[in-house]
């Protein structure tokens, strides 16, 4: 499995997939990504500060995923990260967690500020569609507004390509994404060991009405392939 790779189109940056004790919410129905992860945090420290080892901070900007919520890294990894961060002058840090740990991102934001850097944090909102996120998806965001779901955050990620889903529900979960969060990542489902599969006329009318619309907009990435950021079980660095 790649755990390191550098993007260079788009926010350049350097991008790490470290390993935590998993998922806390562990309930969106078409996500198995939680299956990275281990309870023994000792040997989840190994890999991840062997993991870091790769940080150069060419760009000092750095994203770290870790298949579920950045506070489920473990202190130790934690504080190597703010360590890796001053070593190698990296300014900016982007983190992902899920909405259930909002209220700790405030504490987060002041550690790593006292170390000179910048939190973006990512959340994984799928769909501003409230009743398909909630119903279909089973996300844990219980809350309709926007507004609400973006507070605390910086960034947010989507996820097209189920049924259900229309060229205009998804054109408008990115402009309401680009609304109230600095950047969005979509995100194509690609099949897995879940029960949801992915809905190729969906992707098709993505490919063909949505994606030209954003393919070029700087505060837009699009994953076609969950791997296209360098990392996981292949993949091609965009």
């Amino acid at each position: 499995m790649n755990r390191y790779s550098s993007i260079s189109r788009k926010n350049p940056r350097e991008i790490i997939l470290l390993r935590g004790t998993g998922c806390r919410w562990k309930k969106c129905t078409f996500c198995d990504y939680h299956t990275d992860s281990s309870g023994d945090e000792a040997a989840n420290e190994r890999l991840n500060f062997d993991v870091m080892k790769n940080v150069t901070g060419v760009y000092g900007r750095l994203e770290v995923i870790n298949s579920g919520s950045f506070p489920e890294l473990g202190k130790n990894t934690l504080n190597g990260l703010v360590s890796l961060c001053r070593e190698k002058k990296i300014r900016t840090l982007h983190f992902e967690c899920h909405y259930l740990y909002r209220k700790e991102v405030p504490g987060w934001r002041r550690i790593f500020a006292d170390a000179g850097v910048e939190l973006k944090i990512k959340t994984g909102v799928e769909t501003f569609d409230y009743d398909f996120r909630e119903k279909v998806l089973k996300k844990g965001i219980p809350v309709r507004e926007p507004a609400a779901i973006a507070e605390g955050f910086d960034e947010c990620c989507l996820m097209f390509g189920i049924s259900g889903q229309t060229a205009e529900g998804m054109t408008y979960d990115i402009e309401t994404g680009l609304k109230y969060f600095e950047r969005v990542c979509v995100n194509m489902f690609n099949e897995n060991s879940t029960e949801i599969k992915p809905d190729r006329k969906v992707s098709e009318e993505f490919e063909k009405c949505v994606m030209p619309l954003y393919e070029n907009n700087p505060r837009v990435d699009i994953l076609l392939n969950n791997t296209d950021f360098g990392v996981g079980n292949g993949g091609a660095v965009k």
